[in-house]
């Protein structure tokens, strides 16, 4: 049976962007083998400094997940800090990546040119990611395009160790998500809370009605055609229709006489029935006070039994023991 491995970071309020992105095929492969998903709260410490806000966050991604699908029986689901053997292989990790390696990660870059603070936590993020995947044997980790860089990083490090000490770790594959690449935001960009133009998946109806209906469109009147190719409305309704529903919204952009607004209203309408039996699992996840609580520790005892034997294996490698 083969491992999946896949993590969230819990640094906002997920949205759909996360939802198709990550959590929707994550919750997919929980049928194709052993899946474990872990809440990613090392790597929110490079952006988020505000402890009640990521204890906050960590909690609803928990949530959620399991509102959306997640089934704790099938799938071990835990914080990355419950595994602290994570951090010990980082360093082993970091001991044999070159520098130069991570000087060309793209997200690196990326986050640099747009502000973030260029602090070590961020430039060695790769090599985190890479413990992350490795200690548990993983063999698939599902990612979006933005982090198949990461996974080539990961199976660098994982090279370098085995060719300097022998055959110590599993190469993991990557499992590029083609739908990572077609969610836009309100704006038309990558939908992402950097540039705060998310679609919250559970937020009040009345905040996501608004949300939906500001989202940017060119200023063809309501009688003129519209290309329907280049529109964020039919993108994201893509997202949530079928085939026949999806078909009959483009013809009415192409055919005009149809407004902007209208077609908003439809996709919340849709957007909106989509995620209710989620809500309604959410509300009752969240009236039994200790039920996070124990998924989160079973699944942190499945996962540790995993790095254990792992980082038992890694140390005797290096000359530890």
């Amino acid at each position: 049976m083969i491992r999946i491995l896949s993590g969230i970071q819990p640094s906002g309020v997920l949205h759909i962007g996360n939802y198709f992105g990550m959590m929707r095929p994550a919750l997919q492969l929980q049928d194709e083998g052993e899946a474990f998903y872990f809440i990613a709260n090392y790597h929110a410490l490079t952006s988020l400094r505000d402890p009640a806000l990521l204890r906050e966050n960590v909690r609803r991604v928990a949530l959620d997940f399991l509102a959306c699908g997640l089934d704790p029986k099938r799938t071990a689901l835990f914080l990355q800090t419950d595994v602290p053997q994570v951090t010990e292989l980082t360093w082993i990790l970091s001991t044999v990546t070159p520098v130069s390696r991570l000087e060309l990660a793209h997200s690196y870059k990326d986050k640099v040119a747009r502000g973030m603070a260029a602090n070590a936590g961020l430039f060695t993020y790769p090599v985190l990611m890479a413990a992350d995947i490795l200690i548990y044997d993983s063999d698939v980790v599902p990612v979006g395009k933005d982090q198949k860089q990461h996974i080539e990083i990961t199976r660098d490090i994982a090279t370098r160790i085995n060719e300097i000490y022998g055959d110590v770790f599993k190469l993991p594959e990557g499992r590029t998500q083609a739908t990572t690449e077609v969610v836009p935001g309100l704006d038309g960009q990558k939908m992402s809370k950097s540039y705060g133009n998310t679609i919250d998946i559970f937020g009040e109806e009345k905040e996501l009605r608004k949300r939906v209906m500001s989202i940017v469109t060119d200023s063809a009147p309501v009688d003129a055609p519209k290309d329907p190719d280049k529109s964020t409305i039919v993108q994201l309704y893509s997202l949530f229709a079928s085939k026949h529903e999806l078909a009959e919204m483009r013809e009415r952009f192409e055919k005009g006489g149809t407004g902007y607004g209208d077609f908003k209203k439809q996709l919340f309408e849709k957007l909106w029935e989509y995620f209710a039996p989620m809500r309604k699992r959410r509300e009752e996840i969240q009236r039994d006070k200790s039920y996070i609580d124990d998924v989160l520790a079973q699944g942190a005892k499945r996962a540790n039994a995993i790095a254990d034997q792992v980082m038992a294996r890694v140390r005797k490698a290096v000359g530890l023991t």
